[in-house]
């Protein structure tokens, strides 16, 4: 009995990170996308869905939660896989990913997502970035001083770039920028 409700508990979790990446990469594409085109794609009854996400808001919530937790997982393993660098580099292209989905459902997402989930993530986030820093700082690539919090607000600019092929050369000449900045020499942060 106890390895069939392990079972449906690991179904359950499969069903609900299928819907979550199919719903990213539909309200990506079409941000009105509907919630029964959302469980058809990801193979599921909308029944399912609802069982999981009772609203459209939630489910952005969702996939608004489930980016973060990405992004965050994210830093650790990419300073294991590359120079610190260009882990940092390949951080911020995922990060300017990531807002692409808020362009389309930005007024719903600021409308579910609370002042309380913004501090939290802007904290995870930072913690983030913050490991990223330290690894470059650790290889003798930036000075020492740079404030995460200030290298995430930065990066937040790319967000509210159109994601069109324009807005998308923009954000990686941003992104390019503020790496070059980072590495130009001693950090001479005022704080």
């Amino acid at each position: 009995m106890s390895d069939d409700a392990g079972q449906l508990r690991a179904d359950a979790r499969e069903n609900r990170n299928r819907i979550l990446e199919v719903a990213r990469e539909a309200f990506t594409r079409r941000p009105e996308a509907s919630l029964n085109s959302i469980a058809k794609a990801a193979g599921v009854g909308a029944g399912t869905l609802y069982r999981h996400f009772p609203s459209r808001e939630a489910l952005l919530a969702g996939v608004y939660r489930k980016e973060i937790e990405e992004l965050a997982a994210l830093a650790p393993a990419l300073v294991e896989q590359h120079p610190p660098v260009k882990a940092l580099r390949l951080w911020f292209e995922r990060f300017t990913e990531a807002s692409v989905i808020k362009h389309g459902v930005g007024e719903t997402l600021h409308a579910v997502v609370s002042e309380q989930d913004i501090r939290d993530t802007f904290g995870i986030l930072t913690e983030a970035v913050g490991r990223l820093l330290l690894a470059c700082e650790q290889a003798g690539k930036i000075g020492s001083g740079i404030p995460p919090a200030d290298v995430l607000v930065l990066l937040s600019s790319v967000a509210r770039i159109a994601p069109t092929a324009e807005g998308r050369q923009q954000a990686r000449r941003i992104q390019e920028l503020i790496v070059r900045g980072i590495t130009a020499g001693e950090a001479t942060v005022q704080r």
